[in-house]
């Protein structure tokens, strides 16, 4: 609405270049919904148009300058009225004058550093956007379009399973045991847990996905604990010598990657929690953390041919005819040749036949031929990685005595 002139007199639309077949991701927003925005990378190029149209045709428009910004920020829930921007990026779109017609401004932010992914908790907001500013006098007018990104990670070198041995004193002995301990968001967690000892009577048996955010620093720490996922892996007491086998998978929860540290503002962990309820309902329980990283989308390219291409192609088949035909034809003046042969002296068909039956019966003779190809098949079977199988390498990585939570008998009690 306008009020003695004084009103927003033009609209601001934002264009991003591709915006039509980019890949989209859903975001979570402030207040729980979700939207979907366009995706970048980190190293990606942000470009696009800006189009502003006048509300009133044949109005004018005066303004001080035009900018536009890209911005990374991290905004505490706590603490509205400080933003941190870890990136600020300005481009000058027109000078300070008067608009009278519609007009549309190109603008690029050329191999943007993106460090961080977005990310919207409990106490705190990490977001990428872009901001059309129109500078006036009395109000500017403002346009803010977010976009997503996501930071991909390459696959760990090192990713020693989980082992470990858990209990109370002369009641419970347990050992549990997850395949790895940085999964990537769509894996799937495989693991077990075997009784050594059992005294007391457990009823049931869950583990969870718990997520850990901790915000701030200093006396100004606060931490939020959220429970992303819970299975029930056992229902009724166990036996000593009882294996519970254990598979999660991953796809199908809201999960982020592990974020340490970022900006030095906030960190987002994740955990296993392993929880035992005996029958009087006391629970006792174990956490180990887990890290999660983003893996990239195999993508396949399309069997599209550019003209280039396809010209090459043509001329490859065009070749390959012509080489058909003149091998034709020097068939064909082979075989006449040999009519002729044949025709004024009978031993060189005598001699012919030799050699066709020599040829044919030098392949069965010549085992050298094969004895390669089979040795080497033979090698890439017999490869040293298979001769152990995989309890026998999981017994030879060295146990971890705990995660710095517990006692010395890595023993966790919680009534």
């Amino acid at each position: 609405m306008s009020f003695f002139g004084f009103g927003q007199s033009a609209e601001i639309d934002v264009y991003l270049d591709g915006q039509e077949t980019r890949k989209t991701a859903e975001v979570k927003t402030e207040d729980g919904k979700k939207e979907r925005l366009l995706l970048y990378y980190d190293g990606e190029t942000v470009s696009g148009k800006v189009n502003i149209s006048l509300k009133k045709p044949g109005s004018k428009l005066e303004h001080q300058g035009i900018k536009v910004e890209f911005i990374g920020q991290i905004e505490m829930f706590y603490d509205r009225g400080n933003h941190h921007e870890f990136i600020s990026l300005v481009k000058e779109l027109a000078r300070p004058g008067e608009m009278i017609a519609n007009s549309s401004y190109p603008f690029e932010f050329s191999c943007v550093e993106k460090p961080f992914e977005v990310y919207t908790g409990a106490n705190v907001r990490l977001r990428y956007f872009l901001r059309v500013t129109i500078i006036r006098r009395l109000a500017d007018i403002v346009k803010e379009v977010d976009i997503a990104v996501h930071t991909l990670s390459s696959y760990p070198e090192m990713n020693n399973s989980i082992k470990m041995e858990v209990g109370i004193e002369d009641c419970l002995h347990i050992e549990f045991e997850y395949n790895k301990s940085k999964y990537h968001l769509k894996d799937v967690i495989v693991g077990k847990i075997y009784f050594l000892l059992v005294r007391i009577k457990i009823k049931h048996m869950e583990i969870a996905i718990i997520k850990k955010e901790t915000t701030g620093s200093g006396p100004n720490t606060f931490t939020e604990n959220g429970t992303i996922a819970k299975y029930e892996i056992m229902d009724g007491a166990p036996v000593r010598g009882e294996s519970i086998p254990i598979r999660v998978f991953l796809a199908g929860y809201e999960l982020t990657p592990t974020m340490r540290d970022i900006n030095k503002k906030f960190s987002v962990r994740y955990f296993l929690n392993l929880v035992l309820m005996d029958t009087e309902d006391r629970r006792y329980f174990k956490q180990q953390e887990i890290t999660l990283w983003r893996k990239g989308d195999k993508l396949r390219k399309p069997n599209v041919q550019s003209p280039a291409i396809m010209a090459g192609t043509q001329n490859l088949q065009n070749t390959q005819l012509q080489t058909a035909h003149l091998q034709a034809q020097q068939a064909a003046q082979q075989k006449q040749q040999q009519a002729e042969d044949d025709n004024s002296d009978k031993e060189p068909t005598t001699k012919q036949a030799m050699v066709k039956e020599d040829f044919q019966r030098a392949p069965s003779n010549s085992q050298d031929a094969t004895a390669p190809r089979e040795d080497a098949f033979d090698g890439r079977l017999e490869s040293p990685g298979d001769d152990s199988p995989e309890s026998e390498r999981i017994q030879n990585m060295t146990r971890e005595a705990g995660d710095g939570q517990n006692n010395d008998n890595g023993t966790e009690n919680l009534e």
